[in-house]
């Protein structure tokens, strides 16, 4: 970084840095990686080796609080990646209105808050800094506000911040008296595959949920269908039983007319007969009884 001090001095104080504002906010990183009590004569020491415009820049940026410093150490490490990614997968959700994953994703973020807030801390006591449970509360908060705004996120990802932030007062006045050099634009990072996949699995598993209903109700509907094919197929059984015992009764009554038809048939030539019988006798009656009468 002394390098970089020594190339503005060497330009006379001329604008000839195609960049200046790159040079100041490299510069600044370095100096807020520092812990506190070491910021202000390493930013001096900058200043007097840097081009007079550089020089007032720095001289102008101003010494971190203890928490602030913590998160800058985490931002170094690289451990709010997760963070940030965990922002945009918030943001999906909710634009999506899942509530579902809303709630996954919320406490996904209490977790990981916590346990990020915590190596902040610890980070920062390795490098011999101390802090008070204000300082580890705001450290915190700095996280939580960076899960939750990506204009946070932007600034927190510096490892430039002078003072802690809070979620849900964002203002670019605010993010610009935070942060030490430049202050970055927002940039929305490009969603990572899982989340894309995480979205075509909710897609899927809602249309699974909504094809597994409708086959639930294809199946009761089936199973009702069933239940009235089976009363009409015992109907139909009871009914033809009905009929093949009235088709036994119907061949044994045909079977007695027959019968009774044919001692009929028997009854009418024995009557015939005796009929037959009776006007033989009665007209021999008569001849007798004319012939008596005629003596």
């Amino acid at each position: 970084m002394d390098d970089l001090g020594t190339r503005g001095a060497g330009s006379g104080g001329a604008a000839v840095d195609p960049a200046p504002e790159a040079e100041l906010d490299a510069i600044a990183t370095e100096l807020y990686a520092l812990p506190p009590a070491e910021f202000t004569a390493a930013r001096n020491a900058k200043a007097g080796l840097a081009a007079p415009a550089l020089a007032k820049q720095l001289k102008a940026l101003r010494k971190p609080t203890v928490s602030a410093w913590a998160v800058n150490l985490l931002a170094r490490d690289g451990q709010l990646a997760d963070a940030v990614e965990l922002s945009a997968a918030l943001r999906e959700a909710q634009d999506d209105l899942d509530a579902a994953e809303l709630s996954r994703l919320g406490r996904q973020r209490r977790q990981l808050v916590a346990a990020l807030a915590k190596q902040a801390v610890d980070l920062a006591e390795s490098a011999g800094g101390t802090l008070s449970a204000a300082a580890r509360d705001d450290v915190e908060k700095t996280i939580n506000a960076a899960v939750m705004d990506a204009a946070a996120a932007a600034a927190v990802l510096t490892a430039r911040l002078v003072k802690p932030l809070a979620a849900g007062d964002i203002e670019p006045a605010a993010l610009a008296d935070a942060v030490g050099g430049s202050v970055p634009g927002v940039v929305v990072p490009r969603p990572r595959d899982d989340l894309a996949e995480r979205r075509a699995r909710r897609a899927a598993e809602k249309a699974a949920r909504e094809a597994e209903r409708l086959a639930n109700e294809a199946e009761r509907a089936l199973a009702r269908v069933d239940e009235r094919r089976a009363k009409a197929q015992e109907r139909v059984d009871h009914v033809r039983e009905r009929i093949d015992d009235l088709r036994r009764d119907l061949a044994a009554l045909e079977k007695d007319e027959q019968i009774a038809v044919d001692k009929l048939g028997v009854v009418e030539r024995e009557r015939s007969e005796a009929a037959a019988t009776a006007r033989d006798a009665a007209k021999q009656s008569e001849r007798a009884q004319a012939a008596l009468d005629e003596s």
